[in-house]
């Protein structure tokens, strides 16, 4: 019998129809998640700014650092278990599931280790005669209740991004994890609060339909709303916050990657495949859209074709499994759609070009799309990398450019002028050279431009973002 997750939220009842959590893979019932109402969004509400109101129960930073250091103690030695879960539930091969549970235990720590070193500053007075005999100096507060909703591609790591930096800044969270990936989410705050924190401080749930959702990201108690998704669910939801609610918004891109001619191939196919293809492509900043040199652009696409098929795709809890399947059946629809498209149009299939079966669709190399084909245009968000020949290196960052969407890039090359020329004219918040376009840490700045996102993330930006910095300043005849 599957296991059976209850709402996160003290006092609330749970709506009569729970649920079903299915493994992309094969579609078995993994669990059963509890969902509720708007009178459960209210419980949640009033009992996160009830917290928040009242000061005299705040956490103080030693205690919100020891938390999550337990915390981080407990995925530790659950590492192989929360490694599986997710797999099941998100897709991701096992391998890969691995490192992100390393990466949301780095996470926690990183949220300690800034919250150790974070400090206010001291504003210069006595400048001016206006300004004497007075001390200014600032110190930081929780902005409100945080309010965060959450992507499948990374159910554990996302989370802990979200929630971890609430947890550490005094923030209290209500949390809802994507339909099709809410397991993580829940062993997560689990895990939290079995490290002390109280269960009102992190609430998670999962609402009964987009309107309940809604009404939680709307409503004025809320300080700050984090939001991992689609840029269309994402600006949505923007437009409806109350006045004052600040947010940070991660949607997705299509990344753009410059081979030069002088660049070094051994070294850049294997990460290029990596890009492209990790997790079946279902990352907000997977290598998409190639422009290489032309003298080398066939060469460059046969190789990543070659690495493509010598990928095994299947089940993502065995561990030699490279490619997992997509979210949903649908998605494997689409993106087979989106690829005949682009064949129909002109483009050359190099190497997969069809599903493997419901759920899999085969890694996909395709060599000059239309520039007008979906797969040229939108986000993939699957398994398919697309190499375009180019003659002149502006007329390749203009193309790179062209689309509403602008997240991270990269460059190949071994000139240094070469890769300074592209960093600095392709749009980006970030230009990876002789890496692709999917490295992140989580400690740096991660931040999507024009439709891909609003603010900056990563776990020290994020705390930022969840705090006020309040000043107070001094008078006094001492000064």
């Amino acid at each position: 019998m599957a296991p059976h997750f209850p709402l996160m939220v003290p006092g609330a009842q749970p709506d009569r129809e729970h649920a079903e959590v299915r493994a992309p893979y094969d579609g078995t019932l993994i669990a059963t998640v509890e969902r509720t109402d708007r009178a459960g969004v209210e419980t949640a509400l009033e009992t996160a700014h009830r917290l928040f109101r009242d000061r005299d129960s705040w956490l103080s930073p030693h205690e919100r650092g020891a938390i999550l250091e337990r915390t981080a103690r407990i995925m530790h030695a659950r590492r192989e278990e929360l490694a599986v879960e997710a797999a099941r539930e998100g897709g991701k091969p096992l391998v890969d599931s691995l490192i992100e549970v390393d990466r949301a235990v780095d996470s926690v720590k990183v949220c300690v280790e800034r919250l150790r070193v974070q400090a206010g500053s001291e504003i210069p007075m006595g400048l001016t005669p206006a300004s004497t005999g007075r001390l200014a100096f600032t110190w930081h507060e929780p902005i409100g209740v945080v309010v965060a909703f959450s992507a499948f591609n990374h159910p554990l790591n996302l989370i802990a991004h979200q929630v971890g930096p609430a947890v550490a800044t005094g923030c209290p969270v209500i949390v809802k994890p994507a339909e099709a990936t809410p397991l993580s989410c829940m062993r997560f705050v689990a895990i939290l609060r079995e490290a002390g924190l109280p269960e009102e401080w992190c609430q998670a749930l999962q609402t009964t339909d987009l309107e309940v959702a809604g009404a939680l990201v709307s409503d004025q108690r809320v300080g700050f709303f984090s939001f991992i998704g689609s840029d269309r669910v994402g600006w949505m939801l923007r437009s409806k916050l109350a006045p004052g609610t600040r947010c940070a918004l991660e949607h997705g891109g299509a990344a753009p990657v410059i081979v030069a001619a002088d660049a070094d191939l051994d070294h850049a196919l294997p990460l290029l495949a990596k890009g492209g293809f990790y997790h079946a492509g279902q990352v907000c900043v997977s290598v998409q859209r190639v422009f290489a040199e032309r003298r080398i652009a066939r060469e460059l696409a046969e190789r990543l074709a070659e690495a493509g098929n010598a990928l095994k795709v299947g089940d993502p809890t065995e561990p030699d499994t490279d490619v997992g399947p997509l979210i949903r059946a649908a998605e494997v629809q689409r993106v087979g759609e989106w690829v005949r498209e682009a064949i129909d149009g002109g483009a050359e299939c190099l190497s997969g070009g069809e599903p493997r079966s419901a759920n899999c669709y085969a890694p996909t190399v395709l060599f000059n799309p239309p520039a007008d084909a979906k797969v040229s245009t939108h986000e993939i968000f699957g398994p398919v990398i697309c190499v375009y020949p180019y003659d002149e290196l502006d007329a390749a960052i203009e193309r790179a450019n062209a689309l509403p969407v602008a997240f991270q890039a990269a460059v190949f090359t071994r000139d240094l002028d070469t890769a300074l020329r592209a960093s600095r004219r392709l749009d980006a918040s970030a230009v990876m050279v002789n890496d692709h376009t999917a490295f992140r840490v989580d400690w740096m700045p991660f931040a999507g431009l024009r439709r891909s996102g609003l603010g900056v993330g990563g776990i020290p930006y994020t705390m930022s973002d969840m705090q006020i910095e309040k000043m107070v300043v001094v008078r006094s005849p001492e000064l």
